[in-house]
């Protein structure tokens, strides 16, 4: 079934589809990189049925990152829940959760939330404050996973900071091309019992 439908001599499109559309093209090429010209070829909308049902690029960015986070985060938070043997085995399921969203051929390489932060000056306050949320939202659940599975408040601390980095360099080595098998070294490696 295609996007766009005729109803009563109208044309009427899938808003959600655009929108999962239009995540895509920010998720591929970032904000900055976005055009409105890319976000209407991705979406297949004209200029008019963009702005008219999204609003502006920066409201469509945020709709965007929100519907990435309502998509993927439910997986990290059921990963996180465990019950887990040792906080090592909370790192390992994070970042399963990571590795299998690289690995999923439908979707862009890399992150959305990554590249959001990585072209964070070229945001609009309210976005910043989206990303900013959404990273800080992910290092408080991997805090908490910690804890349960037995880490003392400075190793859950610093375990979920370092994993959250992990996490976000495990996008970009995806997006130059490095290979499943080397990610899933990298996330191993990051999952390696303390001594």
């Amino acid at each position: 079934m295609g996007m766009l439908t005729t109803m009563a001599g109208r044309k009427q499109f899938d808003v959600d589809e655009a929108l999962r559309r239009a995540m895509h093209v920010f998720w591929r090429w970032g904000y900055s990189e976005a055009s409105i010209d890319r976000l209407t070829e991705g979406t297949g909308l004209g200029r008019s049925s963009l702005y008219g049902t999204f609003g502006d690029k920066s409201a469509l960015f945020r709709k965007s990152l929100q519907l990435y986070t309502q998509t993927y985060h439910p997986l990290f938070d059921q990963a996180l829940r465990g019950p887990h043997p040792s906080p090592n085995a909370v790192v390992a399921a994070f970042l399963r959760v990571t590795l299998n969203r690289i690995a999923d051929p439908t979707v862009p390489d890399g992150c959305l939330v990554t590249v959001s932060a990585a072209q964070f000056p070229a945001l609009d306050a309210e976005g910043q404050a989206m990303v900013r949320a959404v990273i800080d939202g992910l290092r408080a659940m991997l805090e908490q996973a910690l804890l349960a599975a037995g880490a003392g408040e400075q190793e859950a601390a610093e375990w979920a900071l370092c994993t959250l980095a992990t996490n976000k360099s495990l996008a970009v080595l995806s997006r130059a091309g490095f290979s499943g098998e080397d990610l899933a070294t990298v996330a191993a490696v990051a999952a390696r019992p303390r001594d």
